[in-house]
């Protein structure tokens, strides 16, 4: 991932700087699914810097893995809970670190909570509830992928946000042909949960 020197400067030079809300953030009521703690629980990280218009969200590419039917696929960084996760928030932020580096326990300012999405595990059939949550960056852009990631990419907020760069998908379903709606960017597709992530995130604003 390729980052101009410009904005690095501007990231160390307002380090200490307190990054203001996304005011929208402030009036979001997520709905959160009633059964969620009786299945299996994830959660997933939306990670944005900057302002409204100049700003970026941050994805991650899914490493080809044997038996992921979500190999290859954009995401937000995340996993499921863990004995140890006193949150799904917390959940999250302990996922982000392994998978990308990026340290949201010193350098994320927590933002909101958003819709409860409700998918199934990627090895079996059951029921699982992702919980997105958002945070605004406000550290480095050093990225340390472990295995789970392939790459990490900025997005500018104003390239998703824009009509004209939504697309579709047809995929090939036990049950037939279906056409999904997406988004593609020099080369990614986002799709799926983290296309409605997205899309709910950016309809908030």
């Amino acid at each position: 991932m390729c980052i101009s020197a410009s904005y690095a400067g501007r990231i160390l030079a307002n380090s200490e700087a307190v990054v203001p809300p996304l005011t929208w953030l402030n009036r979001a009521r997520p709905q959160k699914l009633p059964f969620r703690r009786r299945v299996t629980r994830a959660a997933v990280a939306l990670i944005y810097r900057g302002g409204i218009t100049e700003g970026e969200l941050f994805f991650i590419q899914r490493a080809h893995r044997p038996g992921d039917p979500w190999s290859g696929d954009m995401a937000f960084p995340g996993g499921r809970l863990q004995t140890g996760d006193t949150s799904s928030r917390d959940t999250a932020m302990r996922e982000t670190v392994e998978e990308t580096g990026l340290d949201l326990y010193q350098s994320g300012h927590y933002q909101a909570r958003l819709t409860d999405r409700l998918t199934r595990h990627h090895s079996r059939w059951r029921p699982m509830v992702v919980t997105p949550h958002v945070f605004a960056w406000q550290g480095d852009d050093v990225l340390r992928l472990n295995h789970e990631a392939r790459h990490g990419v900025w997005i500018p907020l104003d390239y998703l946000s824009n009509p004209d760069n939504r697309s579709t998908l047809a995929l090939r379903t036990p049950v037939g042909r279906v056409t999904l709606p997406c988004c593609r960017y020099q080369g990614y597709c986002i799709w799926g949960l983290s296309y409605r992530m997205t899309v709910e995130f950016l309809g908030r604003r």
